[in-house]
């Protein structure tokens, strides 16, 4: 029963990462739509401030790259160890896995 409690965790890193990302999104469209604001305002003070806002819009961009990165990483390892958990069947031969092209 480790599996399963193996399988537990993983999902609750899942489930984490899944709202990092989805609050970081939501985050994300607050900041288009003010930058957009901005924009059609054609006010000098709120053009200066979208170059911030264009920071920190790329900046959120590359953390929910990252998150998948690691949502991903991580999805690979428990499928890896998962499937070697079921690598021997009770007839004694060995289940042979395929590998993917480096």
């Amino acid at each position: 029963m480790e599996g399963n409690g193996l399988d537990g965790k993983v999902l609750q890193t899942f489930q984490k990462s899944f709202v990092q990302v989805q609050n970081i999104l939501d985050q994300n469209r607050l900041l288009i739509n003010e930058i957009n604001q901005n924009h059609e305002s054609k006010i000098p003070d709120n053009l200066t401030r979208n170059v911030g806002l264009i920071r920190e819009l790329n900046n959120n961009i590359i953390k929910v790259v990252d998150l998948y990165s690691d949502l991903s990483s991580n999805f690979s390892k428990s499928i890896d160890v998962n499937s070697s958990e079921g690598d021997s069947r009770s007839d004694g031969k060995g289940v042979q896995k395929r590998t993917r092209p480096g």
